[in-house]
């Protein structure tokens, strides 16, 4: 199985890399470092354009877009959030996924049975709503509406299914937060694998269960 992973150098998405590499499973990933197989800024046309070259219509069984950004940390309602922010994490977290998956769809369908999975959050849903860090919640429910739409244009032809990855103990999440990477890995392995025409549009944790939207 060819897999082709973005946000690649770090966190989740090198967990990922690492694990299914272990399995055998041939792995592209990306990132924005010189150290990425393919150097990628989700937030740039030209890059997708470049991946794309390097690919040259090579079939992608499993595309996870999992590069994102988290710039509204701690900030403050009456003085924080300020307008580049939010065109930043907006270009990182829904515009560069779309971009993602929009430059690699040829690749996608010249696999057998391809997938999607894209990797949203909790916060994205309008249960989980204590107030703060508005951009990236904002910018998580649009991918996730992204990824439902997705699902629906390409129903019978390519499986999507969207991703809280849990509270994860990496650079974003900070050293308290619940799981280890590897916990978290171990779970999105499992979903990514369950993921089917019959599941698309799916939105659901790493542990298995069903979120609300």
């Amino acid at each position: 199985m060819h897999i082709l992973i973005t946000g690649a150098t770090r966190g989740i998405g090198a967990g990922l890399a690492n694990a299914y590499r272990a399995q055998g499973h041939e792995v592209t990933g990306t990132g924005r470092s010189s150290g990425a197989e393919v150097t990628l800024d989700v937030t740039q046309p030209a890059d997708h354009r470049a991946m794309a070259q390097h690919l040259d219509g090579r079939p992608i069984d499993l595309l996870v877009c999992n590069a994102g950004v988290y710039l509204d940390k701690g900030n403050d309602l009456e003085t924080g959030y300020a307008p580049d922010l939010w065109s930043q994490t907006f270009a990182a977290n829904v515009t560069g996924v779309f971009l993602t998956i929009q430059t690699l769809l040829p690749n996608l369908r010249a696999a057998p049975a391809p997938r999607i999975a894209i990797i949203s959050s909790q916060m994205a849903s309008h249960t989980h709503a204590p107030g703060g860090s508005y951009i990236y919640r904002a910018s998580k429910a649009a991918v996730l509406n992204v990824g439902r739409n997705l699902a629906s244009e390409l129903a019978g032809e390519v499986a999507v299914g969207i991703y809280h990855p849990g509270w994860v103990q990496t650079d974003m999440g900070g050293s308290s937060a619940a799981i280890t990477v590897d916990e978290a890995v171990t779970g999105l392995m499992d979903r990514f694998a369950a993921l089917s025409h019959e599941t698309t549009g799916c939105f659901e944790t790493w542990d298995g269960r069903a979120h609300a939207y």
